[in-house]
């Protein structure tokens, strides 16, 4: 990979945080590229990874071997349209919602697409992305599109392309479900006394040090639950007023109404 050049169109959150991974995985700034029509942001993009940038978005096509679109669901289609493509290059999207056959339809068909669902952690670079590669995808450039998102994280591939609307129920949304779970703990560690800075800190942490432990070991997230649950303790109390409530439950229906609204979104975006 480090004799492609990539380019990205679009240089918002997650291409600069793509772009510092790749640079920080040893990928050379020479092979990477970015296309803005905001001076402001290519100046800061020369600055902070010493990259070359463009106006025009068809010069870092030409230029280019892999084209990452990293621009706003809305805007892929008319910045797609306007490209004359190359059949050999590789067209990595980012773009939530937007079906790897619009986006073909959109570049001239024929086109090499990887679809990626990856999510806000990887600003961190502790990112989650599901991705999936249409038929026309070789094995390198499938090793290529896997490359540029574990810069960021961990990947996963999907065989079917529908499953990327599970994948964003719950990873790509996933985040915004621990922050609401964080957000409860430090509101009832407040209510029970302690004092807000204080409620805030420990759950943040509490949270970190729980995936954390679940990352590092093999156990199950069910098994680590049932080892911190004594019989007649705190915790057992805590985890059955979640049962009555129906937290499971809950969650279902919850990642059940994003998936949903995640096909009515490719249906939408991708006309």
């Amino acid at each position: 990979m480090k004799t492609k050049k990539i380019g990205f169109i679009g240089a918002g959150n997650m291409a600069r945080s793509l772009l510092g991974g790749l640079i920080s995985s040893g990928v050379s700034s020479d092979y990477l590229f970015a296309a803005d029509p905001n001076e402001d942001v290519r100046k800061a993009l020369t600055n902070d990874f010493s990259i070359q940038t463009f106006v025009e978005n068809q010069k870092l096509v030409d230029e280019c071997d892999v084209i990452v679109f990293a621009v706003k669901p809305q805007a892929l289609k008319e910045v797609a349209t306007s490209l004359k493509t190359k059949d050999s290059s590789l067209y990595l999207t980012i773009a939530a919602g937007i079906p790897s056959e619009s986006l073909n339809n959109w570049l001239g068909a024929n086109k090499a697409i990887v679809r990626a669902m990856p999510n806000t952690p990887a600003l961190v670079l502790s990112g989650a992305s599901g991705l999936f590669a249409n038929a026309n995808v070789s094995e390198i450039q499938k090793e290529i599109a896997e490359s540029i998102l574990r810069a960021v994280g961990l990947t996963v591939w999907v065989e079917n392309e529908k499953q990327l609307d599970a994948v964003t129920a719950l990873s790509g949304s996933g985040p915004a479900y621990f922050f609401m779970v964080m957000e409860a703990m430090e509101k009832a560690g407040a209510e029970l006394g302690l004092p807000a800075d204080t409620a805030r800190l420990l759950a943040i942490q509490t949270g970190f040090g729980a995936t954390k432990l679940a990352l590092e070991v093999d156990d199950a997230p069910a098994v680590l639950r049932e080892k911190v649950t004594s019989p007649g303790g705190t915790t057992e109390q805590a985890i059955k007023v979640f049962q009555e409530q129906g937290l499971i439950d809950i969650f279902n229906k919850a990642m059940t109404a994003a998936r949903d609204r995640s096909e009515q979104l490719a249906k939408e975006l991708g006309k």
